[in-house]
């Protein structure tokens, strides 16, 4: 089976209005940027994106907002990005916050096949409300529900042809949990490699859950909020 695609426009070409996409990446960190420039141009509307963050206005899952493509976010940290507040307050989009642990479990679970957990995160606020509570050893925990995907799309640092896949740093926040959790996983790589080449005992991702893979290029390094100190 050849899981090689020569571009992000190829590997995407099969998403249509109205999928979920599970996207990866902490912050502006290990974001699939090539195909989100790719989803942007194709202009697909009315989408749900799981992604722990919303981009920024310039960059990001902040360019498919711009265009009106989300439909809805399910999200942890929103807190840099105009045009998200916009439409949030204007009721343009719904959106779900869940707590980043809580997240990060929810895309876990979905991944290993588990439709539901208990968690303590979120008791006794509005993050509960509608949700079945119940009690262990003695402190209240309410139910979350695992997360799937039409698309997860992610970004590795190096992956093989194979599919496997290995992240650098902060992109294995959420990366390596998503890619197990899309009915089809999109993997875009840094440098692609032959089957072999990549150490076994460091792939985080193994090429069983990756069904497409095509290397990226002109990533770019940006900083979410750049904070410096004032010299005296």
């Amino acid at each position: 089976m050849n899981k090689v695609y020569n571009n992000a426009d190829e590997a995407i070409a099969d998403i249509t209005d109205g999928m979920t996409l599970m996207l990866g990446g902490f912050g502006l960190c290990g974001i699939p940027e090539n195909c989100i420039a790719a989803l942007v141009k194709k202009n697909i509307k009315s989408l749900t994106c799981i992604s722990n963050n919303a981009g920024v206005d310039d960059f990001g899952i902040g360019l498919m907002l711009n265009q009106k493509q989300v439909k809805k976010m399910i999200s942890s940290y929103v807190g840099e990005n105009a045009e998200f507040e916009r439409q949030l307050l204007s009721g343009e989009l719904d959106v779900e916050l869940i707590p980043q642990g809580t997240l990060a479990e929810r895309c876990r679970a979905g991944g290993a096949g588990i439709p539901a957990f208990f968690t303590p995160a979120g008791y006794g606020t509005e993050v509960a409300i509608g949700k079945e509570v119940r009690e262990f050893n003695g402190k209240m925990h309410i139910m979350e529900m695992g997360l799937v995907a039409d698309f997860a799309i992610v970004k590795a640092w190096k992956g093989d042809t194979m599919g496997n896949l290995v992240y650098k740093g902060t992109a294995r926040n959420f990366n390596p949990p998503m890619a197990t959790a899309g009915k089809i996983t999109i993997a875009e790589v840094e440098e692609l490699v032959q089957p072999g080449e990549l150490e076994p005992n460091f792939i985080h991702t193994p090429g069983v859950f990756v069904n497409r893979i095509f290397q990226g290029s002109n990533y770019q390094k940006r900083i979410e909020r750049v904070t410096v100190t004032k010299r005296n």
